[in-house]
């Protein structure tokens, strides 16, 4: 009974050290993206040539153009732009958005967010896992704090005439994002039309159009 209790014990452990980045095992591990060694992340450089420039990043006041079709633009603070992130499991992102531009349905599949909006309002929700699926939304204003948990399909949207800002912190140096419409519309090469079709319950022509914009 007692080695059935414990086998359990560590079954959760293992879980919940799996559930997010891996800990760093050192002060720091500055990503090294053109290091030969292939792992879970980036290879670390040698601590003795890390400099302040590993750790920092300016930028996030300047605000993203938003002129492009969806009236957004997400500027991310990696690893990629960040490289002393490395094993840290932390990140975070700007977010501009014009009147009435959406970040749309997507889902970061290796990270939770948390979002604070410092200008304007915005509609924000997410999309719970199947078969509820049911929408959990709320209109935020400036202040206002909202998490989207990791995996699910969230988005947000200006609500007001004016532009709008949100600053996002995730919890994975590099939390990635899957971007539904781009992934399903268009995915290189293209997912069959007659199967887009039949699980959307339209026609192929249809299918192609929005394909189109892709």
């Amino acid at each position: 009974m007692a080695s059935h209790l414990l086998f359990l014990v560590l079954i959760s452990i293992c879980s919940i050290a799996l559930a997010s980045d891996p800990s760093p095992l050192q002060d720091f591990c500055v990503a090294d993206p053109n290091g030969p060694v292939q792992v879970n992340g980036f290879a670390c450089k040698d601590p003795k040539l890390a400099q302040a420039t590993d750790f920092f990043f300016s930028g996030l006041h300047l605000p993203g153009n938003t002129s492009n079709p969806v009236g957004s633009k997400v500027t991310p603070v990696n690893v990629a732009q960040i490289p002393g992130l490395n094993t840290l499991g932390i990140s975070m992102a700007r977010i501009d958005f014009a009147p009435w531009g959406v970040n749309p349905p997507h889902t970061h599949p290796r990270a939770t967010e948390i979002l604070t909006v410092v200008e304007g309002s915005l509609e924000v929700g997410f999309v719970t896992s199947n078969p509820d699926n049911r929408l959990i939304t709320k209109l935020l204003q400036k202040g206002d704090v909202f998490v989207f948990p990791v995996n699910l399909v969230h988005f947000q949207r200006n609500a007001g005439y004016g532009n709008a800002v949100a600053i996002a912190a995730l919890s994975s140096q590099n939390p990635g994002v899957i971007t539904i419409s781009n992934a399903v519309f268009g995915s290189n090469p293209a997912i069959a039309n007659d199967l887009l079709a039949k699980s959307f319950q339209t026609d192929t022509k249809t299918i192609d159009w929005i394909q189109s914009k892709f």
